[in-house]
């Protein structure tokens, strides 16, 4: 039987097709995108990574997601997403405990806090790409 309580942080979910949930491996770092991807790979642009991250410090990528939305729900503190359009504009939006901000499919962004802050993502994964700050 497998484990029915897990820890956010530590332990994504995946929604996928069939309105199926499915507990992920501990997340062991940027690594671990490209082996999500091969696991739920068949679920193509409706699949969805569910995750939370602390955060102490400001990002030090940016990253983008041409599948679709990803929906960012600040838990605690605070945090500023830089987002670049897809159509070349930027914005920057400042969410707090409660308050979310969704980023576009092709949409790069990154994030700066000013001190600790806690954040849930919903993320359409598939062809998630990288790039340094």
């Amino acid at each position: 039987m497998t484990q029915a309580v897990h820890d956010l942080r530590t332990h994504p979910v995946h929604l996928g097709l069939g309105a199926v949930a499915q507990a992920q491996p501990p997340f062991t770092g940027m690594e671990w995108y490209a082996a999500y991807s091969e696991r739920t790979t068949g679920d193509g642009a409706e699949g969805r990574l569910v995750s939370m991250y602390d955060f102490t410090e400001s990002w030090d990528s940016w990253e983008m997601h041409p599948a679709g939305d990803e929906l960012v729900v600040c838990l605690s503190g605070a945090m500023t997403l830089h987002q670049e359009l897809a159509d070349g504009s930027a914005r920057k939006l400042t969410i707090g405990p409660g308050e979310y901000a969704i980023n576009p499919p092709g949409a790069w962004h990154t994030a700066d806090v000013e001190g600790p802050a806690t954040a849930l993502f919903i993320t359409a994964g598939a062809g998630t790409q990288h790039r340094p700050r």
